[in-house]
């Protein structure tokens, strides 16, 4: 389990694998230099499109469906579960031609089958992961009708993308407390007792 930066801290690791294993040929053919960006709605807006590269946009956070079933509002503080979320990926090709968008893309897309998992020693460390923890990055079958959607929601032109869930990304509650806070208080003076509720 990790804290709040998990998030970033996935998209980000994932993207350093991408740009730390690309190799400079395959089957003794050179592959066209290439950049792995981790990138905001902003920046996908704003392409850089002189260059090769592929970006890793988080579109969407989801509660995973086997947490969301338990019930941490009936667990005492020290039992709270903690938040499970699925997170929702594009990874899209930029380039000017067909060959330098394909060829990254394809070798980006059999990188991550061939190693789908990313364990803790593989994920940057301000996420405070457990040393148990491993994360699963596994191809999405995403609607043509709803690749569409994000892709005019963000302005730039189309360009060609597979998407990706990575789950259980699971983010730890802050520091427990050794009980709840006090929202009333009761106290009795003579035969009357006082109910005090906290502002």
């Amino acid at each position: 389990m990790a804290n709040v930066f998990a998030i970033h801290s996935v998209g980000n690791s994932i993207a350093t694998f991408l740009r730390n294993t690309y190799p400079q040929t395959v089957a003794g053919q050179a592959m066209p230099g290439c950049g792995f960006d981790l990138v905001s709605s902003g920046e996908l807006a704003n392409p850089d499109n002189d260059s090769v590269r592929i970006t890793l946009y988080l579109y969407r956070v989801t509660v995973n469906e086997h947490c969301r079933q338990q019930r941490p509002g009936a667990m005492s503080l020290e039992q709270q579960a903690p938040l499970g979320l699925d997170l929702h990926y594009l990874l899209s090709a930029w380039a000017g031609n067909a060959r330098d968008e394909q060829l990254p893309l394809a070798w980006a897309m059999r990188q991550l089958y061939q190693y789908p998992i990313l364990d803790a020693s593989s994920l940057s460390p301000e996420a405070g992961w457990g040393g148990d923890e491993v994360i699963q990055i596994i191809p999405s079958e995403l609607p043509a009708e709803d690749m569409m959607r994000i892709w005019d929601a963000l302005e730039p032109a189309y360009r060609v993308s597979a998407s990706y869930i990575v789950r259980l990304v699971r983010i730890d509650p802050d520091t427990l407390l050794d009980s709840r806070p006090v929202v009333a208080t009761r106290f009795g003076h003579g035969d009357v007792d006082f109910a005090e509720t906290a502002p």
